[in-house]
Order: structure tokens, then C-alpha cells, then sequence
């Protein structure tokens, strides 16, 4: 089953900040070494968001179906696509805070939505979440929010993602790649190993 949403069909939700913080000790309680997948989300073209069962993770076009690859990345110098941000992953409690309600979780532009604790501390570059049948590695650069997850979620949301708390529970997602091909499912665990 999948569903095709578009950031237009949505009334903003923007909680305001005491809302937010109210809700942060749920998100910290997102357990460390292992957490399902809530849900999975393909972007095959800007702004259209595909809520999927399934996807398939392949080493050099990330998730199939996903625009990753064709959209490239205008912060590198030849355009090209980031490997190292081939699949953005968003805690899924993080998410439906910010997002009020399920149906508008995707609106994030993650891919994966996972109930796993993200922080820095938790989850260092290097560190492999193995989903069974593929696996992604953490990568280093940043994931930041920026103009349209404020207009999305609204300022308080932004901000508290780029607050010195929000960087370090990394509340705004993780960049990873995939380093083993397969399948990933909601409902599939993703168990952690750091690297050494």
C-alpha cells in the first residue's frame, strides 16, 4: 500500500514551543539499540512524498523509487548527489510531535521514521543500524532544517532543532548510507552497532 502526499494538501500545524518542550521527555525515551520502523516515505520528485511498506536499499541509487540520485546536491561543487546523504532518517517520535499527527509525519522530507534514539552520543558517525536484509551506516554530515520544514511546522519547531539540545538529540534526522542491499519494511528492527 502507499499513499502519495503532497505538502499543499496539509493545513500547517505549528506547535508553539511550550508544546514542543512539553513533549521532548517522550522523544527521549526513543530506545538506544534497537527501534522499529514507523514509517517509510520515497521522494520521487519535489514535494511529492510517497508513503511506502517497502523499500528497496541499493549501494549506489539509495532507496529505489527515491529522487536521492537525480535531485543531486546544490552545496557540492559539480551538483552531484552526496553519498553520504543518500537516506535521511528522523526519529518518528521527534517527527509526530512536530507534526501533530501521523498523515503529516512525511511533510519532514525524511525517508525513514524510526523509534530509535539519534543523538550523537547514541548513534556516532560509523555506527550501522542492520534492518535484517540491508543495512545503513551513519555518515557524518549534518541534517538541518531549513525553509520548508519551518513553513511545514513553524518556527518553533525549526528552532528547537537547531537549539544546542535539539543538535545533539538530532532532532531534525540523520544522514546515513546504504553499505548492505536489501529490502526494509515498517515493523522491521533496526539494531545498532557502533563502531569500534
Amino acid at each position: 500500500m502507499c499513499r502519495v502526499t503532497h505538502p499543499e494538501e496539509h493545513r500547517p500545524h505549528h506547535p508553539d514551543a511550550e508544546t514542543l518542550q512539553a513533549g521532548l521527555p517522550e522523544v527521549r525515551r526513543s530506545p538506544s539499540d534497537a527501534g522499529v520502523v514507523d514509517m517509510l516515505v520515497l521522494r520521487p520528485a519535489v514535494d511529492v512524498r510517497t508513503v511506502v511498506d517497502a523499500v528497496t536499499a541499493d549501494l549506489e541509487l539509495g532507496f529505489v523509487g527515491d529522487g536521492w540520485l537525480e535531485r543531486g546536491n546544490s552545496r557540492r561543487p559539480d551538483g552531484s548527489a552526496d553519498p553520504d546523504a543518500q537516506v535521511t532518517i528522523m526519529n518518528s517520535r521527534a517527527a509526530l510531535l512536530m507534526a501533530g499527527q501521523r498523515e503529516r509525519m512525511a511533510l519532514a522530507g525524511d525517508q525513514v521514521y524510526l523509534d530509535l534514539d539519534l543523538s550523537v552520543d547514541n548513534l556516532p558517525a560509523g555506527t550501522v543500524l542492520d534492518f535484517g536484509k540491508a543495512a545503513l551506516e551513519v555518515t557524518p554530515p549534518p541534517h538541518t532544517g531549513c525553509s520548508k520544514f519551518k513553513d511545514r511546522f513553524g518556527i518553533d519547531a525549526l528552532r528547537l532543532t537547531a537549539d544546542t539540545d535539539g543538535r545533539y538529540l538530532r532532532l531534525r534526522g540523520i544522514n546515513a548510507r546504504v553499505v548492505r542491499a536489501g529490502t526494509i519494511s515498517v515493523g522491521d528492527v533496526a539494531r545498532v552497532t557502533r563502531p569500534a
